[in-house]
């Protein structure tokens, strides 16, 4: 009796049954491609056909790239070595990396300067990508133009420091008269900063050079992906403030300040780069005092920031005019003149939304830095043109050089696209 009664009574389980995994189609690699390449039968048939394709492309690189020949010392000597079979000739880039990466005049006792320079950059730069660094690290990032400087080019240092203290001038003249304006405060302070410079550097004793810790490189003798590296990062670095200053006076209520921005930026606009290459390169020494001797590398600076300003500026306005009225009024409520409110609301919000634009002109200005090379300026893809390919040793060798140069700017232009993302992401610019 007491077995029959047992038996009819329920079982409750004191655990849970562990979770059963999910079906191997609905989980890992198998999910995924159900889900991007086989969604449809159209998505199928276009993820085949690709795939058709990448292999045309692979059976026929990758035999050239695996057999490649990296230790001779010439053409001709790859030729003799590979007797017929497929294979490239990558010892181009093993005899003539320094060239391609520093030029062929930049002193090789010097190579570690420009490295140095290179490992910096990263340092002082990081404070302002990633701003949860501490903020004591923008003094290093302040001071860090100007060590570049010094190192790259050497010579006296007094030439830093003096373009240094022209910055201070520059940043006590913009906090003086920000308040009023913007624009005027901005402007005033770049024509403080210039002029501390110009006027300081009448003060440099004739002889200072002989002593000067480093020995000087003239900027003629800058060349290769370094070139287009300083290129890229000084007018990107120039012309973001620059063109935040333009966007804002084209927005003003003072009719000078505004027309002279408008046509500053249509003008420039309807101008090709590489037009403003070649006035850099013949006419615009004779804007300057005829005694004075501005070298061609500060020329190019100025003309590629001029244009690359331009279409920040637009860019920049465009998200002015994105933001709603009601941040401008909550601005006015709050009791805020025209900079705080420029600073603390407008400027910020208006950052954020022009982030993709800013980086495909940042991306674009860095390619066009090979523009320099119809100018007699020996850049990366200058240096492949000119020197190395008019050797006869190396005489034929295209694909190579060429790839090589595509993977650096690659590399370069890919990581600031994956930079961008990862900042839109933490800005939640879309504002969901």
């Amino acid at each position: 009796m007491s077995d029959t009664h047992a038996q009819t009574v329920a079982f409750v389980r004191g655990t849970e049954i562990p979770p059963a995994p999910p079906p191997y189609a609905a989980s890992g690699p198998v999910k995924w491609m159900r889900e991007n390449l086989f969604a449809t039968p159209a998505n199928g048939a276009l993820t085949l056909v690709a795939l058709y394709f990448i292999w045309l492309l692979l059976s026929s690189t990758m035999p050239w790239i695996l057999n490649g020949i990296w230790t001779t010392s010439s053409l001709a000597e790859c030729r003799e070595v590979l007797d017929g079979t497929v294979g490239a000739c990558f010892s181009v880039l093993t005899e003539r990396w320094n060239q391609l990466i520093f030029g062929f005049k930049y002193p090789s006792e010097f190579y570690w300067r420009p490295t140095l320079a290179l490992v910096l950059f990263f340092f002082a730069a990081a404070p302002v990508l990633f701003f949860d660094l501490p903020r004591k690290l923008l003094a290093f990032t302040a001071v860090y133009p100007f060590i570049a400087f010094w190192l790259i080019w050497g010579g006296t240092i007094l030439t830093p420091i003096l373009a240094l203290a022209g910055v201070a001038a520059g940043v006590f003249i913009y906090q003086r008269f920000v308040t009023q304006s913007f624009a005027a405060g901005f402007f005033g302070g770049i024509f403080a900063a210039f002029l501390v410079w110009f006027l300081g550097g009448y003060l440099i004793p004739e002889g200072a050079s002989d002593n000067a810790m480093l020995g000087a490189v003239p900027s003629r003798d800058l060349g290769g992906f370094m070139l287009n590296m300083m290129l890229g990062v000084t007018c990107v670095s120039l012309s973001i403030p620059i063109g935040i200053a333009l966007a804002l006076g084209r927005q003003s209520s003072m009719p000078l300040i505004k027309w002279i921005c408008v046509i500053f930026i249509e003008f420039i606009r309807g101008v090709p780069l590489i037009t403003l290459l070649f006035v850099a390169s013949v006419m615009l020494s004779y804007f300057f005092p005829p005694e004075s001797t501005v070298d061609l590398f500060l020329r190019v600076v100025i003309m590629i920031t001029m244009f690359s300003a331009a279409y920040i500026a637009e860019v920049i306005r465009g998200g002015l005019a994105a933001l709603p009225k009601g941040q401008y009024e909550g601005a006015d409520s709050l009791g805020l003149d025209y900079a705080q409110a420029t600073r603390l609301i407008i400027l910020p919000q208006a950052l954020k939304i022009s982030i993709p634009g800013i980086v495909n002109v940042a991306v674009g200005l860095f390619k066009d830095t090979t523009l320099v090379s119809v100018i007699s300026m020996f850049d990366l893809v200058g240096m492949i043109r000119g020197p190395i390919l008019a050797s006869t040793e190396w005489n034929g060798v295209y694909w190579e050089l060429l790839g090589f140069a595509a993977l650096l700017f690659f590399v370069v232009c890919y990581g600031i696209s994956q930079y961008s993302q990862w900042l839109e992401r933490r800005l939640a610019t879309d504002h969901h």
